[in-house]
């Protein structure tokens, strides 16, 4: 299988570049000789996939953060198809939290990653179709893997990113912008319709609509989510004090206790749809991609990944 390695050297506040050598080796033990290409600027995975593909690459190994995974995936996928439908994406986990990797195991072993591609085993996991008004104003699609959230979680997000020293402090930096952020964020007053039922007017401080459990550098968002079961799970945290979020939701992430709190609520559909009068930030797969209005639709077995 013709392969190709995109690789963003600045994951992980740079230490990508340090690691990947020996990443390299690794997988060139178990796939031969790799043809490795690097990002030089945000969005320029999702060009370097398309350009794999069309090259007749089937194996797009993805080494970086989530964020370099899900540009790899938007170059894979179009019109809500893959482009070679026996392409595979193999995560790399060179960035901050990981998450796809995650998801998939790769995790609990110091080289999953390169255990998985060389099992020749593959399994099929749903994608997250987006759609919303993008930051400019206009329709934006983007495709993910892992969570779309709006609201706070977007807000903690963007704020995050927005920040040069903070994101020098990887996986910690989400949690101190946390509390930041819940002091400030009003919740708001959003529609929501799930499938073809009629829609509802609830009030959100966030929602999340979870592919997999987790998220967040290891969260346990959306406890019971299941990457291939065709099905969306939609978190919302209603409409919380202050200190609620801080110290009732915020203690139980990691363990998924938050689910357990009287406003926090969890559904399941295939496709979720949410409106609001205010400006309210959307997030995918940690990039902040646009504002609601945001559709949110399952894409079932749509990706091609190894497994251990």
């Amino acid at each position: 299988m013709k392969t190709r390695a995109i690789v963003n050297l600045l994951a992980n506040k740079g230490s990508a570049q340090r690691r990947w050598p020996v990443w390299q080796q690794k997988l060139e033990a178990v796939l031969g000789p790799l043809d490795v290409v690097f990002t030089s600027s945000p969005g320029h995975g999702t060009a370097l996939a398309r350009a794999a593909v069309a090259d007749g690459c089937l194996r797009l190994i993805a080494a970086g953060g989530d964020g370099t995974v899900n540009e790899v995936l938007n170059g894979l996928v179009a019109d809500d198809r893959l482009l070679a439908p026996d392409a595979m994406l193999c995560p790399v986990p060179l960035g901050t939290a990981n998450e796809l990797c995650r998801a998939l195991g790769f995790l609990a072993a110091p080289d999953g990653a390169v255990q998985a591609v060389a099992s020749g085993h593959t399994r099929l996991i749903d994608v997250l179709r987006t759609d919303c008004r993008g930051l400019e104003g206009a329709p934006a699609t983007r495709y993910g893997y892992l969570v779309a959230s709006f609201g706070g979680a977007a807000t903690i997000s963007h704020r995050t990113s927005a920040s040069r020293w903070l994101k020098k402090l990887g996986q910690v930096a989400y949690f101190l912008m946390t509390p930041v952020v819940t002091m400030t964020y009003q919740p708001r007053r959003v529609r929501v319709q799930a499938d073809d039922e009629p829609a509802t007017e609830q009030t959100i401080f966030t929602g999340m609509i979870a592919n997999a459990e987790n998220g967040g550098g290891g969260m346990k968002l959306a406890p019971g989510a299941v990457i291939d079961d065709g099905c969306l799970d939609f978190v919302a945290f209603g409409a919380l004090s202050r200190a609620e979020i801080l110290f009732k939701v915020m203690p139980g992430l990691y363990d998924g206790r938050h689910i357990r709190h009287p406003k926090v609520s969890l559904r399941r559909g295939r496709r979720f749809r949410f409106d609001c009068d205010v400006e309210t930030l959307v997030d995918v797969d940690g990039e902040t991609i646009g504002n609601l209005p945001l559709t949110v639709t399952v894409l079932e077995r749509l990706l091609r990944v190894p497994v251990l």
